[in-house]
């Protein structure tokens, strides 16, 4: 299934998109995708209500804004260097051990919706990524079973202030958590529509440019190893979010840097799921 959400920014509703092209609104049958969903069999009880014919559902209607496939979690836990020549472009040594770090959830928006350049912004870049999003309560788990506890996938882009995160002193957050850095969608695919998720192909484009063209098959540390690794640390909850890293092509990774600006249209897609377009404008 592609679950999808739509509607103005903070009253989303939930729908599910069929292979016929039909978006077909849910919500008279499921409140939100969001923690409760997914942690009380909620993906089970929406394929049922798809295989019965989705009673009661209207199809959305055209033009309708689409927001991030799922509410916003309540972590959203991120891979560095996770490819090897980004991890080259960004002036460090392939890691032994998955490099991880977090973005503020209030820089969760849909893929659709603008981007801001943060005040004081000086290096603006991007980084195109697959998304896994959680499906049940996740605490030290084994990587031969870490697949059981995703409940599908998506696309995000891991925006980045490079002055903030590599220039200001602390940790990386700062230059991960502005408002509207952590993009998602279009859709959330379910874990059943997609075997293997060490074989997509994953690119961005600026203004039309092809900047990042990569394959999940080059990740040092795989899908089922991060949500295991990650467990080890933390426990992840229905609906969190892990960004699995970005390959080569990168705006800091050009000589003379290629940072985006105010104006500039960013696109950005993983194969099979889906892809998404933003423009980026000039700070509030």
């Amino acid at each position: 299934m592609r679950l999808v959400r739509y509607g103005e920014p903070g009253y989303e509703e939930p729908a599910v998109l069929l292979d016929d092209g039909r978006a077909i609104d849910a919500s008279s049958e499921f409140r939100d995708f969001d923690e409760g969903f997914f942690a009380c069999a909620g993906l089970e009880s929406l394929q049922r209500w798809v295989d019965d014919g989705c009673t009661g559902g209207t199809v959305i209607p055209k033009g309708a804004r689409i927001g991030a496939p799922v509410a916003r979690p309540s972590k959203i836990v991120c891979v560095g260097k996770n490819y090897l020549e980004h991890a080259k472009e960004f002036g460090g040594e392939q890691p032994s051990e998955p490099v991880l770090f977090m973005k503020a959830t209030s820089a969760y928006v849909s893929g659709a919706d603008d981007v801001h350049v943060p005040r004081n912004s000086e290096k603006l870049d991007y980084e195109v990524e697959l998304a896994i999003v959680i499906g049940r309560t996740t605490s030290y788990v084994r990587e031969e079973d870490a697949r059981s506890y995703i409940a599908g996938y998506s696309v995000m882009c891991d925006y980045s202030e490079r002055a903030f995160q590599k220039e200001r002193s602390g940790q990386w957050v700062k230059g991960k958590s502005a408002d509207t850095f952590a993009p998602m969608g279009p859709c959330l695919l379910t874990i059943d529509e997609l075997p293997d998720p060490q074989a997509l192909r994953l690119w961005s484009k600026v203004n039309g440019d092809l900047r990042q063209s990569g394959w999940t098959g080059d990740m040092l540390f795989s899908v089922d190893y991060l949500v295991s690794y990650i467990s080890q640390f933390m426990t992840l909850l229905p609906g969190d979010v892990i960004a699995t890293g970005t390959p080569a092509g990168v705006g800091m990774g050009f000589d003379p840097p290629r940072f985006l600006q105010a104006g500039d249209l960013v696109e950005f897609g993983v194969e099979g799921i889906g892809s998404n377009m933003q423009r980026v404008i000039g700070c509030k």
